[in-house]
């Protein structure tokens, strides 16, 4: 069959009703009659020749043909969203960033990767936080074009994600100035019953901490476990507990001295990794921040340090 013979309404159609598995809801957000979509699916099987759809009760299921043919339709239609999301920004002369995170990644690790771009006024951010395996299905659907997460995507044929190492931090032990200057402690012998703030279980840190504390027979005071990285700052500030976490989520209080290293594990290390689509466009902007990561991790020197 010649390209031209293909009907790409068609083929959106088919698309859309794969993705939901229903035609009677697909026509509901199709806003078109469930016959005339019935009628436009059955056109698209005799031009390919093959049935792409075998019911299941109330339910359609694709047929080995119709897998196939959704997997070049994912890519179809997906990079069709990628051509308008990099074309936002362009009536204003402006290119358009779309950068997902982990929820549990540390704010200030993001703002450090995208700060090259902060002053740049030809680009446009769009920046969101979910749970990675939602931020992934968005990645596919090219609707992001990285997601910066604190764990690795392993790699899945079925699944065609590049997961690009960034960079690790070793975790410390951080706590206020004004109790904790000057003194050290050894993770994880020294924590054994002191109150600690540390990461929450969904955070990849935490298996490696709790492993840690049992292999050395340490059973600290857990006080607060938090998973957003954000709020566990504020409690290592305001808190007066000690917190087990990476120094870029401090950096500021470590900087103008309000908190303090007390303690420093290179046994537990946060890894970063950048996640994008094998088949996206390139960016000569994103490729330049992929390249310069490092720079994210950089260390926060103390104030009055030289």
């Amino acid at each position: 069959m010649d390209l031209d013979r293909l009907n790409f309404h068609h083929l959106l159609y088919f698309w859309r009703v794969a993705r939901i598995g229903h035609l009677t809801r697909a026509a509901r957000e199709l806003h078109v009659a469930q016959s005339a979509l019935s009628t436009q699916i059955r056109q698209l099987e005799d031009r390919l020749g093959e049935p792409l759809f075998e019911r299941e009760g109330r339910r359609l299921v694709l047929t080995e043909a119709g897998q196939i043919v959704l997997s070049y339709a994912e890519n179809i239609f997906g990079l069709g969203q990628e051509m308008l999301g990099r074309l936002g920004g362009r009536a204003e002369g402006m290119l358009r960033l779309r950068v997902g995170s982990v929820a549990t990644l540390s704010r200030n690790y993001q703002e450090n990767w995208i700060r090259p771009l902060l002053g740049d006024p030809t680009v446009a951010l769009t920046l969101e936080s979910g749970m990675l395996a939602d931020l992934l299905e968005r990645l596919l659907q090219h609707r992001l074009d990285v997601v910066l997460s604190n764990e690795a995507v392993p790699p899945d044929t079925d699944r065609p994600f590049h997961c690009r190492f960034l960079g690790s931090q070793a975790i410390s032990l951080v706590g206020s100035a004004g109790a904790w200057t000057r003194r050290r402690l050894r993770m994880p012998e020294d924590l054994h019953g002191r109150d600690l703030a540390v990461p929450g279980p969904r955070h990849a840190l935490r298996g490696q901490f709790d492993a840690l504390c049992i292999a050395a027979d340490v059973r600290p005071r857990l006080r607060a476990e938090v998973d957003d990285m954000a709020m566990l700052r504020l409690i290592a500030r305001d808190s007066g507990w000690l917190t087990v976490l990476p120094e870029v989520v401090v950096q500021d209080e470590l900087r103008t001295g309000v908190l303090v290293k007390v303690g420093r594990s290179e046994q537990l290390q946060e890894h970063f990794y950048a996640i994008t689509t094998t088949h996206r466009h390139r960016v000569e902007r994103l490729e330049h921040l992929l390249e310069g990561s490092r720079r994210a991790l950089r260390p926060m020197r103390p104030a009055g340090a030289v």
